[in-house]
Protein backbone atom coordinates (compact mmCIF):
# COMPACT_ATOMS: atom_id res chain seq x y z
CA UNK A 1 0.00 0.00 0.00
CA UNK A 2 2.59 2.62 0.84
CA UNK A 3 4.39 1.99 -2.61
CA UNK A 4 0.78 2.23 -4.11
CA UNK A 5 0.22 5.83 -2.25
CA UNK A 6 3.79 6.95 -3.72
CA UNK A 7 3.01 6.35 -7.00
CA UNK A 8 -0.64 8.00 -6.81
CA UNK A 9 1.32 10.89 -4.94
CA UNK A 10 3.85 10.95 -7.82
CA UNK A 11 0.65 11.26 -10.06
CA UNK A 12 -1.29 13.63 -8.71
CA UNK A 13 1.95 15.98 -8.69
CA UNK A 14 2.73 15.24 -11.66
CA UNK A 15 -0.79 16.42 -13.19
CA UNK A 16 -1.02 19.12 -10.99
CA UNK A 17 2.45 20.46 -12.18
CA UNK A 18 1.20 19.95 -15.91
CA UNK A 19 -2.01 21.93 -15.23
CA UNK A 20 -0.11 24.83 -13.52
CA UNK A 21 2.65 25.05 -16.79
CA UNK A 22 -0.62 25.39 -18.81
CA UNK A 23 -2.40 27.81 -17.12
CA UNK A 24 0.79 29.88 -16.19
CA UNK A 25 1.64 29.58 -20.00
CA UNK A 26 -1.52 31.18 -20.59
CA UNK A 27 -1.84 33.78 -18.46
CA UNK A 28 1.64 34.62 -19.45
CA UNK A 29 0.82 34.72 -22.96
CA UNK A 30 -2.30 37.15 -22.32
CA UNK A 31 -0.51 39.59 -20.24
CA UNK A 32 1.73 39.82 -23.44
CA UNK A 33 -0.44 40.23 -26.04
CA UNK A 34 -2.40 42.76 -23.73
CA UNK A 35 0.83 44.81 -23.08
CA UNK A 36 1.65 44.63 -26.60
CA UNK A 37 -1.54 44.85 -28.33
CA UNK A 38 -0.90 47.23 -31.13
CA UNK A 39 2.77 45.68 -31.84
CA UNK A 40 3.62 43.49 -33.70
CA UNK A 41 6.72 41.56 -31.50
CA UNK A 42 4.50 39.98 -28.68
CA UNK A 43 2.77 37.82 -31.32
CA UNK A 44 6.79 36.80 -32.16
CA UNK A 45 7.37 36.24 -28.49
CA UNK A 46 4.70 33.71 -28.28
CA UNK A 47 5.36 32.19 -31.33
CA UNK A 48 9.19 31.55 -30.52
CA UNK A 49 8.85 30.91 -26.92
CA UNK A 50 6.08 28.98 -26.38
CA UNK A 51 6.82 25.50 -27.10
CA UNK A 52 10.37 25.85 -25.25
CA UNK A 53 9.06 27.95 -21.98
CA UNK A 54 6.25 25.20 -21.46
CA UNK A 55 8.75 22.59 -22.12
CA UNK A 56 11.22 24.17 -19.80
CA UNK A 57 8.31 25.01 -17.13
CA UNK A 58 6.50 21.80 -16.89
CA UNK A 59 10.15 19.90 -16.46
CA UNK A 60 11.03 22.20 -13.58
CA UNK A 61 7.64 21.94 -12.12
CA UNK A 62 7.73 18.13 -12.22
CA UNK A 63 10.94 18.27 -11.05
CA UNK A 64 9.86 20.13 -8.00
CA UNK A 65 6.56 17.65 -7.29
CA UNK A 66 8.82 15.02 -7.11
CA UNK A 67 10.94 16.74 -4.76
CA UNK A 68 8.56 17.46 -2.63
CA UNK A 69 6.15 14.36 -2.84
CA UNK A 70 8.80 11.01 -3.90
CA UNK A 71 10.01 9.33 -0.29
CA UNK A 72 14.06 9.79 -0.07
CA UNK A 73 15.73 6.95 -1.35
CA UNK A 74 18.96 5.60 -3.47
CA UNK A 75 16.88 5.92 -6.40
CA UNK A 76 15.96 9.13 -6.05
CA UNK A 77 18.94 10.31 -6.72
CA UNK A 78 19.11 9.16 -10.37
CA UNK A 79 15.89 11.04 -10.93
CA UNK A 80 17.77 14.36 -9.85
CA UNK A 81 19.92 13.87 -12.16
CA UNK A 82 18.02 13.05 -14.75
CA UNK A 83 15.78 15.84 -14.05
CA UNK A 84 18.84 18.46 -13.91
CA UNK A 85 20.05 17.40 -17.31
CA UNK A 86 16.47 17.66 -18.80
CA UNK A 87 16.17 21.01 -17.10
CA UNK A 88 19.64 22.38 -18.59
CA UNK A 89 18.48 21.25 -21.92
CA UNK A 90 15.03 23.07 -21.93
CA UNK A 91 16.71 25.96 -20.85
CA UNK A 92 19.38 25.70 -23.58
CA UNK A 93 16.95 25.67 -25.78
CA UNK A 94 14.74 28.52 -24.38
CA UNK A 95 17.65 30.96 -24.38
CA UNK A 96 18.23 30.22 -28.57
CA UNK A 97 14.36 30.57 -29.12
CA UNK A 98 14.90 34.15 -27.25
CA UNK A 99 17.88 34.78 -28.95
CA UNK A 100 15.67 34.10 -32.58
CA UNK A 101 12.96 36.36 -31.30
CA UNK A 102 15.76 39.07 -30.27
CA UNK A 103 17.15 38.61 -33.99
CA UNK A 104 13.77 38.63 -35.42
CA UNK A 105 13.03 42.06 -33.59
CA UNK A 106 16.42 43.48 -34.80
CA UNK A 107 15.85 42.74 -38.03
CA UNK A 108 12.37 43.78 -38.35
CA UNK A 109 13.68 47.51 -38.15
CA UNK A 110 16.23 46.87 -41.07
CA UNK A 111 14.52 45.94 -43.72
CA UNK A 112 16.60 45.39 -47.27
CA UNK A 113 13.48 45.54 -49.90
CA UNK A 114 14.53 49.29 -50.44
CA UNK A 115 16.94 51.15 -52.53
CA UNK A 116 19.51 52.37 -50.25
CA UNK A 117 19.71 49.53 -47.89
CA UNK A 118 23.06 49.95 -46.86
CA UNK A 119 23.00 49.99 -43.28
CA UNK A 120 19.77 47.73 -43.01
CA UNK A 121 22.34 45.08 -45.20
CA UNK A 122 25.43 45.97 -42.80
CA UNK A 123 23.16 45.38 -38.99
CA UNK A 124 21.43 41.90 -40.85
CA UNK A 125 24.95 40.51 -41.55
CA UNK A 126 26.17 41.01 -37.71
CA UNK A 127 22.99 40.02 -35.90
CA UNK A 128 23.51 37.11 -38.29
CA UNK A 129 26.74 36.14 -37.44
CA UNK A 130 26.00 37.24 -34.00
CA UNK A 131 23.39 35.17 -33.55
CA UNK A 132 24.81 32.20 -34.60
CA UNK A 133 27.76 32.69 -32.49
CA UNK A 134 25.45 32.70 -29.07
CA UNK A 135 23.53 29.93 -29.85
CA UNK A 136 26.94 27.79 -30.64
CA UNK A 137 28.09 29.05 -27.22
CA UNK A 138 24.73 28.11 -25.59
CA UNK A 139 24.85 25.16 -26.89
CA UNK A 140 28.86 24.46 -25.79
CA UNK A 141 28.01 25.51 -22.03
CA UNK A 142 24.75 23.49 -21.93
CA UNK A 143 26.65 20.53 -23.38
CA UNK A 144 29.94 21.20 -20.65
CA UNK A 145 26.76 21.40 -17.86
CA UNK A 146 25.20 18.49 -18.39
CA UNK A 147 28.60 16.58 -18.62
CA UNK A 148 29.91 18.05 -15.20
CA UNK A 149 26.54 16.52 -13.64
CA UNK A 150 27.88 12.96 -13.89
CA UNK A 151 30.46 12.26 -11.03
CA UNK A 152 33.20 11.10 -13.24
CA UNK A 153 33.32 14.12 -15.52
CA UNK A 154 34.18 16.38 -13.04
CA UNK A 155 37.47 14.58 -12.44
CA UNK A 156 37.89 14.34 -16.09
CA UNK A 157 37.51 18.26 -16.70
CA UNK A 158 40.14 18.97 -13.71
CA UNK A 159 42.44 16.96 -15.40
CA UNK A 160 41.38 18.77 -19.13
CA UNK A 161 41.49 21.71 -17.10
CA UNK A 162 45.35 21.01 -15.81
CA UNK A 163 46.43 20.27 -19.16
CA UNK A 164 44.71 23.12 -21.43
CA UNK A 165 48.13 24.42 -22.69
CA UNK A 166 48.91 20.97 -24.92
CA UNK A 167 45.13 20.52 -25.67
CA UNK A 168 45.15 23.99 -26.80
CA UNK A 169 48.06 23.69 -28.86
CA UNK A 170 46.92 20.34 -30.25
CA UNK A 171 43.45 22.09 -31.37
CA UNK A 172 45.19 24.66 -32.97
CA UNK A 173 47.37 22.93 -35.11
CA UNK A 174 44.40 20.71 -36.05
CA UNK A 175 41.57 23.05 -36.84
CA UNK A 176 43.83 25.95 -38.34
CA UNK A 177 41.59 26.35 -41.63
CA UNK A 178 38.33 26.14 -39.28
CA UNK A 179 39.81 28.39 -36.60
CA UNK A 180 40.93 30.89 -39.21
CA UNK A 181 37.37 30.82 -41.13
CA UNK A 182 35.60 31.49 -37.91
CA UNK A 183 37.69 34.09 -37.26
CA UNK A 184 37.54 35.52 -40.67
CA UNK A 185 33.55 35.10 -40.50
CA UNK A 186 33.81 37.46 -37.38
CA UNK A 187 36.06 39.93 -39.03
CA UNK A 188 33.72 39.82 -42.29
CA UNK A 189 30.65 41.06 -39.19
CA UNK A 190 32.12 44.13 -38.78
CA UNK A 191 34.37 45.17 -40.60
CA UNK A 192 31.50 46.04 -43.10
CA UNK A 193 33.70 45.30 -46.09
CA UNK A 194 31.08 42.36 -47.82
CA UNK A 195 27.12 42.53 -46.31
CA UNK A 196 24.04 40.16 -46.80
CA UNK A 197 22.56 41.17 -50.16
CA UNK A 198 25.38 42.88 -51.87
CA UNK A 199 25.95 42.61 -55.00
CA UNK A 200 29.60 41.34 -56.18
CA UNK A 201 31.84 39.69 -58.67
CA UNK A 202 34.02 36.66 -57.35
CA UNK A 203 35.62 34.57 -59.22
CA UNK A 204 34.56 36.65 -62.85
CA UNK A 205 30.95 35.56 -61.74
CA UNK A 206 28.48 37.98 -60.80
CA UNK A 207 26.33 37.35 -57.83
CA UNK A 208 24.99 38.61 -54.67
CA UNK A 209 25.97 37.62 -50.81
CA UNK A 210 23.01 35.46 -49.96
CA UNK A 211 24.47 34.00 -46.41
CA UNK A 212 27.23 34.54 -44.52
CA UNK A 213 28.00 32.25 -41.76
CA UNK A 214 31.39 31.74 -38.87
CA UNK A 215 32.53 29.90 -41.40
CA UNK A 216 31.83 30.38 -45.17
CA UNK A 217 29.78 32.97 -47.33
CA UNK A 218 26.96 31.93 -50.09
CA UNK A 219 27.10 33.97 -53.00
CA UNK A 220 23.77 33.76 -55.75
CA UNK A 221 25.25 33.54 -58.86
CA UNK A 222 22.79 35.40 -61.73
CA UNK A 223 22.10 32.24 -63.19
CA UNK A 224 20.58 31.05 -59.69
CA UNK A 225 23.67 29.21 -58.70
CA UNK A 226 25.31 29.21 -55.35
CA UNK A 227 29.00 30.01 -54.79
CA UNK A 228 29.89 29.01 -51.49
CA UNK A 229 33.74 30.43 -50.59
CA UNK A 230 35.44 30.14 -47.30
CA UNK A 231 34.98 33.18 -45.17
CA UNK A 232 38.99 33.56 -46.09
CA UNK A 233 38.50 34.60 -49.09
CA UNK A 234 37.07 37.99 -48.42
CA UNK A 235 39.99 38.80 -46.34
CA UNK A 236 42.71 37.36 -48.11
CA UNK A 237 41.72 38.41 -51.66
CA UNK A 238 40.60 41.24 -54.03
CA UNK A 239 36.97 41.08 -55.17
CA UNK A 240 34.17 43.75 -56.55
CA UNK A 241 31.70 45.17 -54.44
CA UNK A 242 29.12 47.01 -56.61
CA UNK A 243 27.36 48.52 -53.30
CA UNK A 244 30.08 48.98 -50.53
CA UNK A 245 28.57 52.88 -50.01
CA UNK A 246 25.45 52.96 -51.85
CA UNK A 247 23.41 50.87 -54.48
CA UNK A 248 23.60 53.58 -57.25
CA UNK A 249 25.80 52.28 -60.73
CA UNK A 250 26.98 54.06 -63.52
CA UNK A 251 27.31 51.95 -66.83
CA UNK A 252 28.02 52.28 -70.39
CA UNK A 253 26.79 51.49 -73.54
CA UNK A 254 28.88 51.25 -76.71
CA UNK A 255 28.55 51.48 -80.15
CA UNK A 256 30.87 50.80 -83.23
CA UNK A 257 29.51 52.28 -86.20
CA UNK A 258 30.84 54.20 -89.25
CA UNK A 259 31.82 57.36 -89.94
CA UNK A 260 28.66 58.99 -91.07
CA UNK A 261 27.29 58.57 -88.12
CA UNK A 262 25.73 61.82 -86.83
CA UNK A 263 26.10 61.97 -82.69
CA UNK A 264 23.71 65.23 -82.45
CA UNK A 265 21.01 62.62 -83.52
CA UNK A 266 22.08 60.00 -81.50
CA UNK A 267 22.11 62.01 -78.32
CA UNK A 268 18.52 63.29 -79.03
CA UNK A 269 17.23 59.93 -79.93
CA UNK A 270 19.01 58.58 -76.31
CA UNK A 271 16.80 61.46 -74.32
CA UNK A 272 13.54 60.14 -76.10
CA UNK A 273 14.46 56.44 -74.94
CA UNK A 274 15.26 57.53 -71.53
CA UNK A 275 12.03 59.11 -71.42
CA UNK A 276 10.02 56.30 -72.16
CA UNK A 277 11.54 53.94 -69.16
CA UNK A 278 11.39 53.94 -65.46
CA UNK A 279 14.63 52.08 -64.88
CA UNK A 280 17.19 54.88 -65.65
CA UNK A 281 17.19 57.15 -61.53
CA UNK A 282 17.63 60.57 -64.08
CA UNK A 283 21.17 61.41 -62.57
CA UNK A 284 23.74 60.48 -65.50
CA UNK A 285 22.83 60.71 -69.20
CA UNK A 286 25.70 61.18 -71.26
CA UNK A 287 26.85 59.91 -74.66
CA UNK A 288 30.28 61.04 -76.31
CA UNK A 289 32.69 59.98 -79.32
CA UNK A 290 35.76 58.40 -77.04
CA UNK A 291 37.56 56.71 -80.04
CA UNK A 292 37.69 56.67 -84.09
CA UNK A 293 40.48 55.09 -85.33
CA UNK A 294 40.25 51.33 -87.15
CA UNK A 295 37.81 52.49 -89.66
CA UNK A 296 34.88 52.41 -87.46
CA UNK A 297 33.59 55.27 -84.85
CA UNK A 298 32.95 54.14 -81.04
CA UNK A 299 30.25 55.91 -79.03
CA UNK A 300 29.69 55.59 -75.46
CA UNK A 301 26.64 55.86 -73.62
CA UNK A 302 26.70 56.30 -69.72
CA UNK A 303 23.44 55.87 -68.03
CA UNK A 304 22.77 55.54 -63.96
CA UNK A 305 20.17 53.09 -62.09
CA UNK A 306 19.32 52.58 -58.50
CA UNK A 307 20.77 48.94 -58.66
CA UNK A 308 22.78 46.66 -60.70
CA UNK A 309 19.98 44.27 -61.94
CA UNK A 310 17.93 47.11 -62.50
CA UNK A 311 20.91 48.81 -64.26
CA UNK A 312 21.20 45.47 -66.67
CA UNK A 313 17.88 45.95 -68.08
CA UNK A 314 18.25 49.89 -68.33
CA UNK A 315 21.72 48.83 -70.80
CA UNK A 316 19.93 46.47 -72.40
CA UNK A 317 16.76 48.15 -73.42
CA UNK A 318 19.15 50.74 -74.65
CA UNK A 319 20.71 49.09 -76.62
CA UNK A 320 17.79 47.07 -78.11
CA UNK A 321 16.33 50.66 -78.74
CA UNK A 322 19.39 52.22 -80.07
CA UNK A 323 20.36 49.38 -82.45
CA UNK A 324 16.35 49.97 -83.83
CA UNK A 325 16.63 53.45 -84.26
CA UNK A 326 19.82 53.08 -86.22
CA UNK A 327 18.46 50.14 -88.26
CA UNK A 328 14.94 52.50 -88.79
CA UNK A 329 16.21 56.26 -89.50
CA UNK A 330 19.34 56.25 -90.03
CA UNK A 331 21.09 53.49 -91.78
CA UNK A 332 24.16 54.71 -93.20
CA UNK A 333 25.48 54.51 -89.27
CA UNK A 334 25.70 51.06 -89.79
CA UNK A 335 29.18 49.72 -89.51
CA UNK A 336 30.48 48.86 -93.11
CA UNK A 337 34.21 47.18 -93.91
CA UNK A 338 35.79 48.74 -96.65
CA UNK A 339 38.00 47.25 -99.40
CA UNK A 340 39.92 48.71 -101.92
CA UNK A 341 40.13 46.47 -105.55
CA UNK A 342 43.24 47.21 -107.77
CA UNK A 343 44.16 45.66 -111.16
CA UNK A 344 46.29 42.45 -110.44
CA UNK A 345 49.58 43.13 -111.64
CA UNK A 346 51.72 41.29 -114.29
CA UNK A 347 54.10 38.53 -113.72
CA UNK A 348 57.69 39.73 -114.14
CA UNK A 349 59.95 37.10 -115.26
CA UNK A 350 62.95 35.96 -112.57
CA UNK A 351 66.37 36.80 -113.79
CA UNK A 352 68.16 34.22 -115.86
CA UNK A 353 71.18 32.43 -113.43
CA UNK A 354 74.57 34.45 -113.41
CA UNK A 355 72.70 38.23 -114.60
CA UNK A 356 72.29 40.57 -112.46
CA UNK A 357 68.61 41.64 -112.33
CA UNK A 358 68.15 44.83 -114.04
CA UNK A 359 67.72 48.08 -112.02
CA UNK A 360 64.16 49.20 -112.38
CA UNK A 361 64.20 52.91 -113.22
CA UNK A 362 61.99 53.89 -110.18
CA UNK A 363 63.78 51.41 -107.77
CA UNK A 364 66.10 53.77 -106.23
CA UNK A 365 66.30 53.29 -102.79
CA UNK A 366 68.01 55.65 -99.78
CA UNK A 367 71.53 54.11 -99.87
CA UNK A 368 71.03 51.71 -102.73
CA UNK A 369 69.45 50.99 -105.98
CA UNK A 370 71.22 53.87 -108.17
CA UNK A 371 73.82 56.44 -107.76
CA UNK A 372 72.53 58.82 -106.19
CA UNK A 373 72.01 56.40 -103.38
CA UNK A 374 75.12 55.11 -103.49
CA UNK A 375 76.52 58.82 -102.90
CA UNK A 376 74.53 59.36 -100.09
CA UNK A 377 76.14 56.12 -98.89
CA UNK A 378 79.24 57.25 -99.49
CA UNK A 379 78.27 59.72 -96.79
CA UNK A 380 78.47 57.36 -94.16
CA UNK A 381 80.75 54.07 -95.35
CA UNK A 382 83.32 56.09 -97.61
CA UNK A 383 83.69 57.01 -101.01
CA UNK A 384 82.58 55.27 -104.07
CA UNK A 385 84.87 53.55 -106.12
CA UNK A 386 83.95 55.02 -109.55
CA UNK A 387 85.87 53.00 -111.59
CA UNK A 388 84.25 49.37 -110.94
CA UNK A 389 81.88 49.69 -113.33
CA UNK A 390 84.53 50.82 -116.72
Amino acid sequence: MPIERTWIALAIAAVVALVVALVVTAVLALIIRLVGRRRRWPGALVKRARVPFRVFLVVVLLWVAFTVSAPAGDWTAGIDQTFLILTIAAGAWLVCALALFFEDVALARYTIDRPNNRIARRMRTQVLILRRLAMAVVIVLAIGAILLTFPGAQAVGTSVLASAGVVSIIAGLAAQSTLANVFAGMQIAFSDAVRVDDVVIVENEWGRIEEITLTYVVVHIWDDRRMVLPSTYFTSKPFQNWTRRNSELLGSVEFDLDWRVTPGEMRAELEHILARTDLWDQRVSVLQVTDAVGGFVRVRILVTAVDAPTLFDLRCFIREEMVAWLYRASPQSIPRTRVRMIDEEPDIAPPVSGEEPEAHPDAGGLFHGDRDAEGRASMFTGPIDMTRDR
